[in-house]
């Protein structure tokens, strides 16, 4: 099994939500996974037009992947492997973010294990995710500062890790989401609002031209990790996966003559 384009959408200007994060112009939307949003953990890669590098800080700490398959992939395509610890390497995707892969057979149907994020503070980021919103404790380290949760046993983790100091969420933007039934997110709201917690994007609807329009809640952790929360039934409608996805990919790729563009004019793209 491998990643596969699930569907890819194109917008002329910024999503009102920052879902591109803070950037105005045309952008695109290409989600990535092992197989169905419905079920599987999946990537939303982002792509402004005209933004040529980000600064990465260290809030995102990767992505790991329980395949012996990835492994023998990226030996055989020559890709850099460092080992870090028996039987999981590390592996490094364009544009610096990092992949950890677990030499093991692939038992599930979705190899994404974890996402890890880093945190300032373990028991404090631990108190609001699984107290305020509710996953579950699967693991806490305290001597390695590390703690596993989860909504389900049979779904992608989440790892925080703390990282010795403040968190740095350079200029990249990400946010995690998680879709939940749609009567559920006024009362998400409600919550954080009682509990003095960071809200920013209040219920509001968002479109996607010629798709359903989902509704939408933004939390910001007390690191400021973002965390939407989406209405699921219109989001199922949404995130079908699109049998021309790859073909809207490829022909999106092949129109973006903009690296042409800045070096014919002698200039660069902007570094975020």
């Amino acid at each position: 099994v491998s990643l596969q384009v699930l569907r890819h959408e194109e917008f002329e200007e910024g999503c009102k939500a920052t879902c591109n994060g803070p950037y105005d112009g045309k952008w695109s939307k290409t989600m990535v996974g092992y197989g169905p949003e419905d079920n599987h953990f999946v990537a939303e890669l982002t792509y402004n037009y005209g933004i040529g590098e980000y600064r990465l800080g260290n809030d995102f700490l990767g992505i790991t992947l329980v395949s012996s398959q990835a492994v023998s992939n990226a030996k055989k395509m020559g890709w850099p492997l460092k080992e870090v610890t028996s039987g999981v390497f590390e592996a490094e995707a364009p544009g610096g973010y990092k992949f950890y892969l677990e030499d093991k057979e692939q038992l599930k149907e979705d190899p994404v294990w974890k996402v890890t994020l880093g945190v300032s503070n373990l028991q404090k980021s631990v108190s609001y995710w699984s107290g305020l919103l509710g996953m579950k404790i699967y693991e806490k380290d305290e001597e390695k500062q590390r703690a596993l949760l989860g909504y389900a046993d049979n779904q992608c983790k989440l790892e925080l890790k703390a990282v010795g100091g403040a968190v740095d969420h350079g200029t990249a933007f990400g946010r995690i989401a998680f879709s939940c039934a749609k009567e559920e997110l006024p009362n998400i709201e409600a919550l954080m609002k009682k509990e003095n917690q960071k809200i920013l994007t209040p219920l509001v609807s968002l479109d996607t031209p010629g798709k359903a329009t989902v509704q939408v809640v933004i939390l910001a952790d007390p690191d400021g990790h973002e965390i939407c929360f989406v209405g699921d039934e219109a989001f199922r409608e949404l995130s079908r996966v699109d049998p021309h996805g790859d073909k809207l990919l490829d022909d999106a790729m092949a129109a973006d003559n903009s690296d042409k563009w800045f070096a014919e004019h002698n200039m660069k793209k902007v570094s975020a």
